[in-house]
């Protein structure tokens, strides 16, 4: 009787640990992503695709986007690499 209570313990400690093992996986691929605000964009950022183009296209970033910064909006790129 003693061998059932043991045998739980481990599955629960194993699947435990492959939780543990996947969140850890998926923050590392989230930290790859570098946000910065954007040195071409001027004045405020209305549009996201606006702000998504130019980052493409005069900064070399993989997506652009618009967000609050202050009482405004300004335009972000976002890198793969810092």
């Amino acid at each position: 009787m003693a061998t059932k209570p043991l045998v739980s313990y481990a599955t629960f400690f194993a699947l435990l640990l492959f939780c543990f093992i996947l969140t850890t996986s998926e923050i590392r691929m989230v930290e790859a992503v570098c946000k910065k605000r954007s040195t071409t964009w001027s004045g405020v950022c209305i549009k996201t695709e606006s702000c998504d183009r130019q980052c493409k296209n005069w900064e070399g970033a993989k997506h652009g986007a618009c967000h609050v910064q202050g009482f405004g909006r300004a335009c972000f790129c976002y890198f793969d690499h810092c």
